[in-house]
């Protein structure tokens, strides 16, 4: 009995404050957490593989475009572009699409249809060029997403369908980054 009270004394001594000291209150200061960014996954999600299973390729929504050019400087001056005073996707029919590989590729040739309506009145969809398009050399397992502008006016309601990408070993025999569009016949 008697430790038990001593034990309670010294317990009671220790906390009280001595007489004419002042009191302060200290918080301990909770340590923040820092959670690393998860590792990109491989093979990327939402991506299709192409037939020799190295390259990939996704075509982003609208909403993904803005989120990718938050995070790519390349992409962000792209879509900044200006024609006549008109940020380019917005005088023409653009699209977008996200390539990477396994093995990484020298360059890239992404070829798309621009399509659309014949006329105002008539509504049956005609092809009316293709556009090509060719960048630079990509890491293994690295992301690159290619902007696709074709010279149709994007008031008449043309789109880009048909996206393909090809993942090249090769060394180029043309100018890379370029863009050519060919009206079709």
């Amino acid at each position: 009995m008697i430790k038990k009270v001593i034990a309670l004394v010294l317990a009671l001594s220790v906390c009280m404050p001595v007489a004419g000291a002042t009191s302060t209150t200290s918080l301990a200061k909770a340590k923040a957490k820092i959670t690393p960014s998860p590792s990109p996954v491989w093979p990327p999600k939402g991506f299709i593989k192409s037939k020799d299973g190295n390259a990939f390729v996704k075509i982003p929504t609208a909403k993904e475009l803005v989120g990718l050019a938050s995070n790519d400087k390349v992409l962000t001056k792209a879509l900044a572009k200006t024609i006549d005073g008109i940020p380019v996707c917005e005088k023409y029919s653009c699209g977008a699409v996200q390539v990477a590989s396994l093995t990484g590729c020298t360059w890239w040739v992404i070829t798309a249809d621009i399509k659309g309506p014949t006329s105002v009145d008539d509504k049956t969809l005609k092809l009316f060029g293709t556009v090509r398009t060719t960048i630079a050399e990509t890491g293994a397992k690295k992301y690159a997403t290619v902007l696709i502008v074709s010279s149709e006016v994007i008031e008449l309601r043309h789109f880009v369908a048909n996206i393909k990408a090809t993942c090249r070993k090769d060394v180029p025999a043309e100018k890379v980054p370029g863009t050519s569009y060919t009206i079709a016949p």
